[in-house]
């Protein structure tokens, strides 16, 4: 809608209704305006001076049909920029009011000539009013733009009598020949197209496929590192159990050789000697009237005894004549093959002077013998062999000096005894020795 504006001059007060629209300067009316009513409004409306639907919204489209060409259209688009609207240091001013008569005639007046503008501004690309000098301005633009499109108008009826003129010309049989010639090379490359097409459609059959082997092989290859990593996994936990089955066998291994370097009867059997007393496995065997070892040591003692010579006596597959030992701790006891019912018992439990139960002296006695058994077995393989201490009828001898030391409780003294049983333990410590020594390896 059109905006503008009238300068009316009453007395010395000047009253600024419209503005031109291209410089926003204030406008005075033309005398002419006064005198416009509704009939004229109504003819100007009636005949459109250029109506926007024909404009395209301010773009001209000039459409030409191309011959042989179906449906193409070449557009020549022509777009019309709006104009800017310049500041304008000068405003609307309003100096008193007028009478009401007055006001009421210049408000219908406004009306009809803003209806005016409006219906101009409608029915063209130009925004009204204008002043003077905006309108000379555009006058002198659009003289500019006809004189361009007269140029061109006679520029292209130039080319249009040329070409006219050599068409007239050309020779006919010519063209044809061309015309022929074009419609073969048009059938050749027809037929190239065809062939090319044909072979693209081959190229994407094989395109396809090559896509679906490239999809089962990444499928493939995905399974492939997933069994890789199963397997790997599966390797190592292997490697890890096979180290450590490694190091459980070289353990085993030096534990074993440790055990074929140890000697089972020496790292069982520990004889040695307290002071006065002769120990096995620190268990002391004897009593001194000053040291009164307990009863439950010396039953430990000779249980442990016991054990050495039943051990010994069947590594060497002996069996005993008379007596067959029965080790059982501290309880162990000696059996009369001659009388089945007899049990010669080799542990104590009263005191030394009013012991008068003879069992326990005669094992003692059966357990020499049998020492002595085992003796005399040994020296059958080794002449050598021989214990440092002579046994005979339930004594031992002292070579050193020839003086003998009986077994037995009754009739003897606690120091007589106790070095008895310290000469049978170095006896029964050299015969260890001397079946380790044998059966080492065996």
């Amino acid at each position: 809608m059109a905006t503008g504006g009238k300068c009316d001059n009453i007395g010395d007060r000047c009253f600024v209704s419209f503005v031109c629209q291209r410089c926003c300067q204030p406008l005075k009316l033309d005398s002419s305006f006064n005198a416009l009513d509704e009939q004229v409004l109504s003819e100007f409306s009636s005949t459109p001076l250029l109506s926007r639907s024909d404009n395209g919204s301010a773009i001209q489209i000039i459409a030409n049909d191309k011959e042989g060409e179906g449906d193409e259209l070449d557009y020549t688009r022509k777009v019309i920029l709006p104009l800017k609207l310049t500041d304008s240091g000068n405003g609307f001013m309003l100096v008193s009011e007028m009478p009401n008569s007055n006001r009421e005639s210049l408000s219908h007046h406004l009306a009809v000539t803003a209806r005016l503008f409006d219906i101009l501004s409608d029915q063209s690309d130009i925004d009204h009013p204008l002043c003077e000098e905006c309108s000379d301005t555009l006058l002198d633009q659009m003289d500019h733009q006809l004189r361009i499109a007269e140029d061109e108008c006679k520029d292209y009826r130039e080319f249009l009598e040329q070409l006219t003129n050599d068409d007239s010309e050309v020779d006919s049989q010519n063209l044809e020949q061309e015309l022929e010639r074009l419609k073969e090379e048009e059938r050749k490359l027809q037929e190239e197209l065809a062939e090319i097409e044909e072979e693209q459609n081959k190229l994407e059959e094989q395109k396809k496929l090559g896509k679906d082997n490239l999809d089962q092989l990444e499928m493939d290859d995905e399974r492939y590192w997933l069994e890789y990593s199963d397997l790997k996994s599966k390797m190592l936990t292997f490697e890890d159990d096979q180290r450590s089955v490694d190091n459980q066998l070289r353990y085993a291994n030096s534990q074993l050789e440790k055990l074929k370097k140890t000697n089972v009867f020496n790292a069982t059997f520990h004889i040695w000697h307290s002071g006065h007393f002769g120990t096995i496995n620190n268990f002391r065997l004897g009593r001194l009237p000053a040291v009164p070892v307990d009863w439950a040591e010396i039953n430990a003692a000779w249980g442990q005894t016991v054990l050495l010579l039943h051990s010994l006596a069947k590594k060497v597959n002996l069996t005993f004549q008379r007596y067959r030992l029965v080790p059982y701790g501290n309880h162990s006891f000696l059996e009369s093959l001659e009388d089945k019912s007899k049990e010669l018992p080799l542990h104590g439990s009263g005191g030394f002077k009013f012991f008068w139960d003879t069992k326990f002296d005669q094992a003692m006695v059966a357990f020499l013998d049998c020492l002595q058994q085992f003796k005399e077995e040994v020296e059958k393989g080794d002449k050598s062999f021989c214990l440092p201490y002579k046994i005979e009828k339930g004594k031992v001898e002292d070579p050193s000096n020839g003086n003998t030391y009986s077994i037995k409780i009754q009739f003897n003294s606690e120091e007589q005894w106790t070095k008895a049983l310290k000469f049978m333990l170095t006896n029964l410590k050299w015969g260890l020795a001397w079946v380790s020594s044998q059966f080492t390896n065996k």
